[in-house]
């Protein structure tokens, strides 16, 4: 059976994946959703290694990795056998690079300011402007009683690898991101791996907002192994 393994971003709630998990379990998918702030470990090489064993031997498998959750998929790939990786409003590193370095190398906090000052909204971040406006308050409630467990993240850590790997790698970006911002992802994943993202409705956190259309896209990534 297709596993689709869910990595998530800074904080490393898994929870953060749930709605999207359950989606893809009732099409028929073997779907993890990796909670990192459980783990006990910390840096990329320990979200690596909480992702491999929650892989636990799984062979046909997908990565979807959330934001900064793109820094951990090249350190999983390199030793589990992946066919996919899909990359949703994310970090896309470059070989070497730090989460950290990130940001500057591509211009992150420019282009977040100049959307806000154009769409009306703050400059100024607060998680309500950047990653709750869109989210039902049912879940941001309950996101703020898993909140406590979040990790303490280390931006320093080197992304090793050489290359993107020869196997499909899709984009996927929130139309209404505006801690990454559209028009920001679609030019790092142009300039970073020389495709156009798909775009979905939803903000930064679109697996709350929009779990049955992100869902879907995923799906949609994953037929290919599951009919082949």
């Amino acid at each position: 059976m297709t596993s689709a393994v869910l990595i998530p971003g800074a904080g490393g709630l898994g929870w953060y994946w749930h709605l999207v998990e359950r989606d893809l379990r009732d099409r028929g998918y073997d779907a993890v959703a990796v909670d990192l702030s459980a783990c006990g470990r910390t840096g990329l090489p320990g979200y690596a290694d909480a992702v491999v064993d929650a892989i636990d031997g799984r062979t046909d498998v997908a990565l979807v990795a959330q934001s900064m959750g793109a820094f951990t998929a090249p350190l999983v790939w390199q030793r589990v056998p992946t066919r996919r990786v899909v990359l949703v409003n994310a970090m896309i590193p470059r070989p070497g690079e730090t989460p950290g370095d990130w940001w500057d190398n591509v211009g992150s906090e420019q282009a977040r300011t100049a959307a806000a000052a154009r769409e009306g909204y703050s400059p100024e971040f607060d998680l309500s402007t950047y990653f709750l406006h869109d989210i039902p308050e049912d879940l941001v409630a309950e996101m703020r009683e898993h909140a406590a467990a979040q990790l303490d993240e280390r931006f320093d850590d080197v992304c090793t690898f050489d290359a993107w790997p020869p196997i499909p790698v899709h984009v996927v970006a929130g139309r209404d991101d505006r801690f990454f911002p559209l028009e920001l992802q679609q030019r790092v994943a142009r300039e970073r791996l020389g495709v156009d993202p798909v775009v979905v409705s939803g903000g930064h956190l679109a697996a709350l907002s929009h779990p049955e259309e992100l869902a879907a896209v995923i799906a949609e990534y994953l037929r290919p192994m599951k009919d082949g």
